[in-house]
């Protein structure tokens, strides 16, 4: 799944493409927005908020999430996405660009006026331009209330927006938690600090990288690495999956060595 560094990118992308731009046309493929016709809309910004996407227009926001498989492509006038066509649920055209969302489980009209609003439920977002303090205390605040796992806690976007499971995992290495270890055993302030300098420092980066290589499978220090040595240690990485029911398993990997087990409280 996408996470808040690659969302930034396309809301960067399609900023450039989109921003100060009028839509000559839209072509919405999902049900619920079938009769839908932006034309005539301009587009005023585009922006991410966590995971989430919004193309704000002077009426009108462009909602979207891209779950694990969506994506937006900007291409030439007529050009042709490099994706099945059944899998297209909008185009949005403007003079110079078609723009084409695949794939995407959330696609939404929402009113300009309160757009907002209906992410308030979201926890504050490692990357919003005002991050300051506060933010940081209030995303704190909010992982030690989810009386979860460290492991399970960094991906409930109502506590903290934007992470996913490859900063989930490569976080816990670089604080040398283990996954399962419960919140109230976690030096949480700093945990947040370094999530914010990861997803910063990723951000305008085409591969992210945590361990500052960016050669092909050097670039995470536990993540997609089952099976393989550690990087830091040598110590076989072990994989797993987490969460806290059936429907909310993920795989999660960690070295056992730098990441032990919790003691018993």
């Amino acid at each position: 799944m996408p996470e808040g560094d690659t969302i930034y990118r396309a809301a960067v992308n399609l900023g450039a493409a989109m921003a100060g731009r009028t839509l000559e046309r839209s072509d919405f493929r999902v049900p619920s927005l079938a009769t839908a016709d932006l034309s005539g809309e301009r587009i005023e910004e585009v922006r991410s908020v966590g995971k989430h996407l919004l193309m704000r227009g002077e009426h009108w926001t462009i909602h979207s999430h891209a779950g694990m498989d969506g994506l937006w492509h900007v291409l030439a006038p007529g050009g042709r996405a490099p994706v099945a066509s059944h899998t297209v649920r909008v185009v949005l055209s403007t003079a110079e660009h078609d723009i084409v969302g695949s794939s995407l489980p959330v696609l939404e009209l929402l009113p300009r006026a309160g757009d907002l609003a209906t992410l308030a439920y979201l926890g504050p977002d490692l990357l919003d331009p005002a991050w300051d303090d506060a933010m940081a205390a209030e995303a704190v605040r909010r992982l030690r209330d989810t009386d979860a796992p460290i492991g399970v806690a960094l991906l409930d976007q109502h506590a903290v927006a934007g992470l996913g499971n490859v900063f989930r995992g490569e976080l816990c290495f670089l604080r040398g938690v283990h996954p399962v270890t419960p919140i109230a055993q976690v030096d949480v302030e700093p945990l947040v600090a370094l999530a914010r300098r990861l997803m910063v420092a990723n951000r305008d980066r085409t591969e992210r990288t945590f361990t500052g290589d960016a050669r092909r499978g050097k670039r995470t220090w536990v993540y997609g690495r089952g099976g393989q040595p550690c990087l830091r240690c040598g110590t076989r990485i072990r994989d797993a999956q987490l969460g806290l029911e059936d429907g909310m398993l993920r795989q999660v990997q960690w070295c056992p060595r730098c990441q032990p087990e919790p003691s018993a409280v």
